[in-house]
Protein backbone atom coordinates (compact mmCIF):
# COMPACT_ATOMS: atom_id res chain seq x y z
CA UNK A 1 0.00 0.00 0.00
CA UNK A 2 2.63 2.44 -1.05
CA UNK A 3 1.64 6.03 -0.33
CA UNK A 4 3.19 9.17 -1.82
CA UNK A 5 1.90 12.36 -0.21
CA UNK A 6 1.17 15.18 -2.64
CA UNK A 7 1.17 18.87 -1.78
CA UNK A 8 -2.58 18.81 -2.10
CA UNK A 9 -2.81 16.11 0.56
CA UNK A 10 -0.53 18.09 2.82
CA UNK A 11 -2.74 21.13 2.33
CA UNK A 12 -5.80 19.12 3.25
CA UNK A 13 -4.09 17.97 6.42
CA UNK A 14 -3.08 21.53 7.24
CA UNK A 15 -6.69 22.56 6.73
CA UNK A 16 -7.79 20.34 9.56
CA UNK A 17 -8.73 16.99 8.02
CA UNK A 18 -6.85 14.53 10.18
CA UNK A 19 -6.08 11.74 7.73
CA UNK A 20 -2.95 10.50 6.09
CA UNK A 21 -1.36 10.44 2.77
CA UNK A 22 0.24 8.50 3.25
CA UNK A 23 15.56 -15.92 16.80
CA UNK A 24 16.10 -12.11 16.99
CA UNK A 25 13.97 -11.57 20.06
CA UNK A 26 16.77 -12.55 22.39
CA UNK A 27 18.23 -9.66 24.39
CA UNK A 28 21.52 -8.47 23.05
CA UNK A 29 23.95 -5.62 23.40
CA UNK A 30 25.67 -4.85 20.14
CA UNK A 31 27.56 -1.87 18.74
CA UNK A 32 25.50 0.43 16.50
CA UNK A 33 25.30 -0.92 13.00
CA UNK A 34 26.26 1.11 9.99
CA UNK A 35 23.23 2.96 8.65
CA UNK A 36 22.01 1.24 5.47
CA UNK A 37 22.29 3.23 2.29
CA UNK A 38 19.15 5.10 1.31
CA UNK A 39 17.72 5.42 4.80
CA UNK A 40 15.90 8.50 5.96
CA UNK A 41 17.51 9.34 9.28
CA UNK A 42 15.22 10.77 11.90
CA UNK A 43 17.76 11.11 14.70
CA UNK A 44 17.76 13.64 17.52
CA UNK A 45 19.92 13.84 20.61
CA UNK A 46 18.43 11.49 23.24
CA UNK A 47 16.97 13.40 26.18
CA UNK A 48 16.59 10.73 28.84
CA UNK A 49 13.75 8.39 29.60
CA UNK A 50 11.13 10.74 31.05
CA UNK A 51 8.14 11.43 28.83
CA UNK A 52 7.14 15.10 28.92
CA UNK A 53 3.76 15.96 30.37
CA UNK A 54 1.28 17.93 28.28
CA UNK A 55 -1.85 19.92 28.90
CA UNK A 56 -5.07 18.32 30.14
CA UNK A 57 -6.36 18.20 26.55
CA UNK A 58 -3.13 16.70 25.23
CA UNK A 59 -2.80 12.91 24.86
CA UNK A 60 0.58 13.35 26.54
CA UNK A 61 -1.02 14.71 29.72
CA UNK A 62 -0.17 11.45 31.46
CA UNK A 63 3.00 10.84 29.54
CA UNK A 64 2.82 8.81 26.37
CA UNK A 65 0.85 5.90 27.84
CA UNK A 66 3.88 3.69 27.48
CA UNK A 67 6.60 2.42 29.75
CA UNK A 68 9.56 0.80 27.97
CA UNK A 69 10.67 -2.64 29.03
CA UNK A 70 13.57 -2.06 31.41
CA UNK A 71 15.52 -5.07 30.21
CA UNK A 72 15.27 -4.01 26.57
CA UNK A 73 16.07 -0.43 27.50
CA UNK A 74 19.20 -1.52 29.35
CA UNK A 75 20.41 -3.30 26.22
CA UNK A 76 19.41 -0.59 23.75
CA UNK A 77 22.04 -0.33 21.01
CA UNK A 78 21.57 3.38 20.22
CA UNK A 79 19.87 3.10 16.83
CA UNK A 80 17.43 1.05 14.81
CA UNK A 81 17.16 0.53 11.03
CA UNK A 82 13.56 0.09 9.90
CA UNK A 83 11.70 -0.64 6.66
CA UNK A 84 8.17 0.79 6.65
CA UNK A 85 5.23 1.85 4.57
CA UNK A 86 5.15 5.60 4.01
CA UNK A 87 3.35 7.35 6.84
CA UNK A 88 4.20 4.77 9.50
CA UNK A 89 7.41 6.39 10.78
CA UNK A 90 6.92 10.16 10.99
CA UNK A 91 9.43 12.52 12.64
CA UNK A 92 7.75 15.87 11.95
CA UNK A 93 9.60 16.56 8.70
CA UNK A 94 6.48 16.03 6.58
CA UNK A 95 4.22 17.82 9.05
CA UNK A 96 5.38 19.21 12.43
CA UNK A 97 2.19 17.89 14.03
CA UNK A 98 3.01 14.32 12.97
CA UNK A 99 5.95 13.21 15.08
CA UNK A 100 6.03 10.02 17.10
CA UNK A 101 9.68 9.30 16.29
CA UNK A 102 11.17 12.08 18.42
CA UNK A 103 9.41 11.01 21.63
CA UNK A 104 10.58 7.45 21.05
CA UNK A 105 14.16 8.58 20.54
CA UNK A 106 14.01 10.78 23.64
CA UNK A 107 12.61 7.99 25.81
CA UNK A 108 14.83 5.15 24.57
CA UNK A 109 17.98 6.73 23.16
CA UNK A 110 17.43 4.70 19.96
CA UNK A 111 17.93 6.89 16.88
CA UNK A 112 15.50 5.85 14.14
CA UNK A 113 16.75 5.32 10.57
CA UNK A 114 13.81 4.60 8.28
CA UNK A 115 13.72 3.29 4.73
CA UNK A 116 10.44 3.38 2.82
CA UNK A 117 9.31 0.14 1.21
CA UNK A 118 7.24 1.01 -1.88
CA UNK A 119 5.84 -2.52 -2.27
CA UNK A 120 5.61 -5.76 -0.34
CA UNK A 121 7.96 -7.38 -2.86
CA UNK A 122 10.57 -4.68 -2.26
CA UNK A 123 10.22 -5.01 1.51
CA UNK A 124 10.95 -8.72 1.26
CA UNK A 125 14.00 -8.04 -0.90
CA UNK A 126 15.34 -5.42 1.52
CA UNK A 127 14.83 -7.70 4.51
CA UNK A 128 16.73 -10.46 2.72
CA UNK A 129 19.78 -8.18 2.61
CA UNK A 130 20.21 -8.57 6.37
CA UNK A 131 20.86 -4.84 6.75
CA UNK A 132 17.66 -3.99 8.60
CA UNK A 133 16.38 -4.63 12.10
CA UNK A 134 12.69 -4.92 11.29
CA UNK A 135 9.78 -4.12 9.02
CA UNK A 136 6.11 -3.19 8.89
CA UNK A 137 4.84 -5.91 6.58
CA UNK A 138 1.45 -6.69 5.07
CA UNK A 139 0.16 -10.24 4.92
CA UNK A 140 1.35 -10.76 1.37
CA UNK A 141 4.92 -10.29 2.66
CA UNK A 142 4.86 -11.60 6.24
CA UNK A 143 4.51 -15.24 5.33
CA UNK A 144 7.34 -15.05 2.83
CA UNK A 145 9.53 -13.49 5.52
CA UNK A 146 8.59 -16.20 8.00
CA UNK A 147 9.12 -19.03 5.50
CA UNK A 148 12.48 -17.60 4.46
CA UNK A 149 13.71 -17.31 8.02
CA UNK A 150 14.07 -13.54 7.68
CA UNK A 151 12.06 -12.96 10.88
CA UNK A 152 11.66 -14.92 14.06
CA UNK A 153 9.03 -15.51 16.76
CA UNK A 154 8.64 -12.98 19.57
CA UNK A 155 8.36 -13.33 23.33
CA UNK A 156 5.16 -11.39 24.05
CA UNK A 157 6.14 -10.90 27.69
CA UNK A 158 8.65 -8.30 26.48
CA UNK A 159 5.92 -6.13 24.96
CA UNK A 160 3.54 -4.22 27.23
CA UNK A 161 1.37 -3.33 24.23
CA UNK A 162 0.64 -6.88 23.11
CA UNK A 163 -2.16 -7.51 25.61
CA UNK A 164 -3.94 -4.35 24.39
CA UNK A 165 -4.11 -5.48 20.74
CA UNK A 166 -7.53 -6.48 19.40
CA UNK A 167 -7.82 -10.24 19.81
CA UNK A 168 -9.02 -10.86 16.25
CA UNK A 169 -5.70 -9.51 14.93
CA UNK A 170 -3.50 -11.81 16.99
CA UNK A 171 -2.25 -15.27 16.03
CA UNK A 172 -3.50 -15.11 12.46
CA UNK A 173 -2.04 -17.13 9.61
CA UNK A 174 -0.07 -14.12 8.38
CA UNK A 175 1.56 -13.29 11.73
CA UNK A 176 1.99 -16.59 13.57
CA UNK A 177 3.05 -20.21 13.17
CA UNK A 178 1.39 -22.99 15.16
CA UNK A 179 0.08 -20.53 17.72
CA UNK A 180 3.42 -18.73 18.15
CA UNK A 181 3.37 -14.99 17.31
CA UNK A 182 5.91 -13.62 14.83
CA UNK A 183 5.16 -9.96 15.34
CA UNK A 184 2.78 -7.33 16.70
CA UNK A 185 -0.25 -6.20 14.63
CA UNK A 186 -0.06 -2.53 13.63
CA UNK A 187 -3.41 -1.67 12.00
CA UNK A 188 -5.88 -2.76 9.34
CA UNK A 189 -8.17 -1.60 6.57
CA UNK A 190 -10.61 -2.90 3.98
CA UNK A 191 -10.45 -2.33 0.24
CA UNK A 192 -13.70 -0.49 -0.52
CA UNK A 193 -15.84 0.35 -3.54
CA UNK A 194 -15.78 4.10 -4.18
CA UNK A 195 -18.39 5.67 -6.45
CA UNK A 196 -19.44 9.09 -7.71
CA UNK A 197 -22.66 10.06 -5.95
CA UNK A 198 -23.86 12.20 -8.88
CA UNK A 199 -23.34 9.41 -11.39
CA UNK A 200 -25.18 6.99 -9.11
CA UNK A 201 -27.70 9.49 -7.76
CA UNK A 202 -30.69 7.20 -8.27
CA UNK A 203 -29.24 4.19 -6.46
CA UNK A 204 -25.96 3.79 -4.63
CA UNK A 205 -24.12 0.62 -5.71
CA UNK A 206 -23.60 -2.11 -3.15
CA UNK A 207 -21.85 -4.74 -5.28
CA UNK A 208 -18.50 -5.21 -6.97
CA UNK A 209 -20.56 -5.90 -10.10
CA UNK A 210 -20.01 -2.37 -11.41
CA UNK A 211 -16.28 -3.12 -11.34
CA UNK A 212 -16.45 -6.42 -13.18
CA UNK A 213 -19.69 -6.75 -15.14
CA UNK A 214 -19.93 -3.26 -16.56
CA UNK A 215 -23.04 -1.87 -18.15
CA UNK A 216 -23.12 1.29 -16.00
CA UNK A 217 -22.26 4.94 -16.57
CA UNK A 218 -18.91 4.26 -14.91
CA UNK A 219 -17.69 2.10 -17.81
CA UNK A 220 -14.34 3.42 -19.01
CA UNK A 221 -13.68 5.25 -15.73
CA UNK A 222 -13.14 2.26 -13.46
CA UNK A 223 -10.08 2.53 -11.17
CA UNK A 224 -8.24 -0.69 -10.22
CA UNK A 225 -5.47 -1.29 -7.68
CA UNK A 226 -2.36 -2.18 -9.69
CA UNK A 227 -0.93 -5.24 -7.97
CA UNK A 228 -0.88 -9.02 -8.47
CA UNK A 229 -2.71 -9.36 -5.16
CA UNK A 230 -5.73 -7.76 -6.87
CA UNK A 231 -6.36 -11.14 -8.51
CA UNK A 232 -7.91 -12.03 -5.14
CA UNK A 233 -10.53 -9.31 -5.66
CA UNK A 234 -11.67 -11.04 -8.84
CA UNK A 235 -11.70 -14.39 -7.02
CA UNK A 236 -13.77 -12.85 -4.23
CA UNK A 237 -16.39 -11.72 -6.72
CA UNK A 238 -16.43 -15.17 -8.33
CA UNK A 239 -17.01 -16.73 -4.89
CA UNK A 240 -20.36 -14.94 -4.81
CA UNK A 241 -21.37 -15.02 -8.47
CA UNK A 242 -20.04 -18.37 -9.70
CA UNK A 243 -20.32 -20.76 -6.75
CA UNK A 244 -19.86 -23.77 -9.04
CA UNK A 245 -16.16 -22.85 -9.20
CA UNK A 246 -15.90 -23.89 -5.57
CA UNK A 247 -13.79 -20.92 -4.42
CA UNK A 248 -13.91 -20.60 -0.64
CA UNK A 249 -10.75 -18.55 -0.13
CA UNK A 250 -9.67 -15.91 -2.68
CA UNK A 251 -5.99 -16.68 -1.99
CA UNK A 252 -6.42 -20.42 -2.58
CA UNK A 253 -6.98 -20.90 -6.31
CA UNK A 254 -6.37 -24.07 -8.27
CA UNK A 255 -5.65 -23.79 -11.99
CA UNK A 256 -9.31 -23.76 -13.05
CA UNK A 257 -10.24 -21.17 -10.46
CA UNK A 258 -7.18 -19.06 -11.23
CA UNK A 259 -7.94 -19.11 -14.95
CA UNK A 260 -11.49 -17.96 -14.21
CA UNK A 261 -10.20 -15.05 -12.14
CA UNK A 262 -7.79 -14.00 -14.89
CA UNK A 263 -10.56 -14.24 -17.49
CA UNK A 264 -12.71 -11.95 -15.33
CA UNK A 265 -9.85 -9.46 -15.05
CA UNK A 266 -9.36 -9.52 -18.81
CA UNK A 267 -13.05 -8.79 -19.21
CA UNK A 268 -12.74 -5.99 -16.67
CA UNK A 269 -9.83 -4.40 -18.51
CA UNK A 270 -12.24 -3.29 -21.24
CA UNK A 271 -13.96 -0.87 -18.85
CA UNK A 272 -10.93 0.19 -16.78
CA UNK A 273 -9.78 3.78 -17.08
CA UNK A 274 -7.03 3.69 -14.47
CA UNK A 275 -4.71 1.26 -12.72
CA UNK A 276 -3.36 2.97 -9.63
CA UNK A 277 -0.48 2.23 -7.33
CA UNK A 278 0.19 5.82 -6.33
CA UNK A 279 -2.22 6.92 -3.63
CA UNK A 280 -2.32 10.54 -4.83
CA UNK A 281 -3.22 9.56 -8.41
CA UNK A 282 -6.57 8.12 -7.41
CA UNK A 283 -7.27 11.04 -5.08
CA UNK A 284 -6.78 13.52 -7.91
CA UNK A 285 -8.91 11.45 -10.28
CA UNK A 286 -11.77 11.28 -7.79
CA UNK A 287 -11.57 15.02 -7.21
CA UNK A 288 -11.46 15.70 -10.95
CA UNK A 289 -14.32 13.33 -11.72
CA UNK A 290 -12.34 11.19 -14.16
CA UNK A 291 -12.88 8.13 -11.95
CA UNK A 292 -16.51 7.29 -11.27
CA UNK A 293 -16.03 3.94 -9.53
CA UNK A 294 -13.10 1.97 -8.23
CA UNK A 295 -11.30 0.00 -5.57
CA UNK A 296 -10.11 2.33 -2.82
CA UNK A 297 -9.13 2.83 0.81
CA UNK A 298 -11.13 4.81 3.35
CA UNK A 299 -8.36 7.36 3.75
CA UNK A 300 -8.45 8.15 0.01
CA UNK A 301 -12.18 8.76 0.28
CA UNK A 302 -11.73 11.05 3.29
CA UNK A 303 -9.07 13.15 1.58
CA UNK A 304 -10.98 13.42 -1.71
CA UNK A 305 -14.21 14.33 0.07
CA UNK A 306 -12.30 16.99 1.99
CA UNK A 307 -11.38 18.50 -1.37
CA UNK A 308 -14.97 18.52 -2.56
CA UNK A 309 -15.20 15.24 -4.46
CA UNK A 310 -18.80 14.04 -4.82
CA UNK A 311 -18.09 10.47 -3.79
CA UNK A 312 -18.93 7.87 -1.21
CA UNK A 313 -17.67 4.37 -0.46
CA UNK A 314 -19.07 1.08 0.71
CA UNK A 315 -17.93 -2.40 1.57
CA UNK A 316 -19.96 -4.39 -0.99
CA UNK A 317 -22.32 -7.23 -0.17
CA UNK A 318 -19.78 -9.77 -1.43
CA UNK A 319 -17.28 -8.66 1.22
CA UNK A 320 -13.84 -7.29 0.44
CA UNK A 321 -10.14 -7.95 0.47
CA UNK A 322 -8.10 -5.96 2.97
CA UNK A 323 -4.83 -5.65 4.80
CA UNK A 324 -3.50 -6.18 8.30
CA UNK A 325 0.08 -5.03 8.84
CA UNK A 326 2.50 -6.51 11.36
CA UNK A 327 5.72 -5.20 12.88
CA UNK A 328 8.40 -7.91 12.76
CA UNK A 329 11.99 -8.10 13.98
CA UNK A 330 14.71 -9.41 11.68
CA UNK A 331 16.36 -12.71 12.53
CA UNK A 332 19.64 -10.96 11.66
CA UNK A 333 18.95 -7.74 13.56
CA UNK A 334 22.07 -5.88 14.66
CA UNK A 335 19.89 -3.78 16.97
CA UNK A 336 17.20 -6.16 18.25
CA UNK A 337 16.56 -4.36 21.54
CA UNK A 338 15.90 -1.02 19.87
CA UNK A 339 13.72 -2.77 17.28
CA UNK A 340 11.63 -4.48 19.93
CA UNK A 341 11.31 -1.21 21.82
CA UNK A 342 10.09 0.41 18.59
CA UNK A 343 7.57 -2.37 17.99
CA UNK A 344 6.20 -1.97 21.50
CA UNK A 345 6.10 1.83 21.17
CA UNK A 346 4.40 2.06 17.76
CA UNK A 347 1.65 -0.32 18.88
CA UNK A 348 1.18 1.40 22.26
CA UNK A 349 -2.00 3.46 22.83
CA UNK A 350 -0.77 6.99 22.10
CA UNK A 351 1.65 6.22 19.28
CA UNK A 352 -0.77 3.81 17.59
CA UNK A 353 -3.50 6.46 17.72
CA UNK A 354 -1.16 8.97 16.07
CA UNK A 355 -0.15 6.73 13.20
CA UNK A 356 -3.69 5.42 12.66
CA UNK A 357 -5.00 8.94 12.12
CA UNK A 358 -2.05 10.09 10.06
CA UNK A 359 -2.11 7.07 7.78
CA UNK A 360 -5.88 6.53 7.77
CA UNK A 361 -6.58 3.09 9.19
CA UNK A 362 -8.09 1.24 12.12
CA UNK A 363 -5.59 1.09 14.99
CA UNK A 364 -4.60 -2.27 16.39
CA UNK A 365 -4.44 -1.13 20.01
CA UNK A 366 -7.90 -1.15 21.60
CA UNK A 367 -6.92 1.69 23.95
CA UNK A 368 -5.97 3.99 21.06
CA UNK A 369 -9.58 4.82 20.27
CA UNK A 370 -9.82 7.03 23.38
CA UNK A 371 -6.76 9.01 22.29
CA UNK A 372 -7.51 10.01 18.69
CA UNK A 373 -7.88 13.72 17.87
CA UNK A 374 -11.02 12.97 15.87
CA UNK A 375 -13.39 11.41 18.43
CA UNK A 376 -15.11 9.13 15.92
CA UNK A 377 -11.97 7.95 14.13
CA UNK A 378 -12.43 4.36 15.30
CA UNK A 379 -16.08 4.46 14.22
CA UNK A 380 -15.12 5.70 10.75
CA UNK A 381 -12.59 2.89 10.38
CA UNK A 382 -14.68 0.24 12.19
CA UNK A 383 -11.87 -0.48 14.62
CA UNK A 384 -14.00 -2.06 17.34
CA UNK A 385 -16.61 -3.72 15.11
CA UNK A 386 -15.53 -7.35 15.01
CA UNK A 387 -18.42 -8.29 12.72
CA UNK A 388 -17.30 -5.72 10.13
CA UNK A 389 -14.11 -7.68 9.53
CA UNK A 390 -15.72 -11.11 9.30
CA UNK A 391 -16.02 -10.89 5.50
CA UNK A 392 -12.76 -8.99 4.95
CA UNK A 393 -10.13 -11.29 3.46
CA UNK A 394 -6.79 -9.88 4.55
CA UNK A 395 -3.96 -10.05 2.06
CA UNK A 396 -2.01 -13.30 2.42
CA UNK A 397 0.65 -14.93 0.28
CA UNK A 398 -0.77 -17.55 -2.11
CA UNK A 399 1.07 -20.87 -1.88
CA UNK A 400 0.96 -24.21 -3.69
CA UNK A 401 -0.55 -25.68 -0.54
CA UNK A 402 -4.20 -24.63 -0.76
CA UNK A 403 -5.21 -22.41 2.13
CA UNK A 404 -8.78 -23.68 2.05
CA UNK A 405 -7.71 -27.11 3.28
CA UNK A 406 -7.88 -28.98 0.00
CA UNK A 407 -5.23 -31.63 -0.48
CA UNK A 408 -6.36 -33.20 -3.75
CA UNK A 409 -5.24 -30.24 -5.88
CA UNK A 410 -2.33 -27.81 -6.02
CA UNK A 411 -2.98 -24.09 -5.85
CA UNK A 412 -1.15 -21.35 -7.72
CA UNK A 413 1.66 -19.78 -5.69
CA UNK A 414 2.44 -16.07 -5.69
CA UNK A 415 5.05 -16.18 -8.49
CA UNK A 416 2.30 -17.37 -10.83
CA UNK A 417 0.16 -14.42 -9.71
CA UNK A 418 3.01 -12.02 -10.49
CA UNK A 419 3.51 -13.52 -13.94
CA UNK A 420 -0.19 -13.46 -14.79
CA UNK A 421 -0.60 -9.87 -13.63
CA UNK A 422 2.40 -8.72 -15.65
CA UNK A 423 0.93 -10.34 -18.75
CA UNK A 424 -2.47 -8.80 -18.08
CA UNK A 425 -0.94 -5.34 -17.74
CA UNK A 426 1.41 -5.63 -20.70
Amino acid sequence: MSIRRSRRLTAVLAGGLVVAAGGANALATAPPATEPAGTEAAGTEPAGTEAPAGSAADPAAEGYYWTPNEELLAGAEGQVNIISWAGYVEDGSNDPSADWVTPFEDITGCAVNNTLGPTSDEMVRLMQSGEYDGVSASGDATERLIAGGEVGPIDVSLFSSYEQIFEDLKLQQWNSVDGEPYGIPHGRGANLLVFNTETFADAAPDSWGIMFDGGTDADGTISVYDSPIYIADAALYLMATQPDLGITNPYALDQTQFDAAIALLEQQSEIVGQYWGDYAVQVESLIGGTVLAGTTWQVIVNVAQGEGATIDAVKPVEGATGWSDTWMVSAQAANPNCMMLWMDWITSPWANAQVAEWFGEAPSNAESCALTAVPDHCDIFHATETEYWEDVWYWTTPTTECRDGRTDVECLAYPAWIEAWAELRS
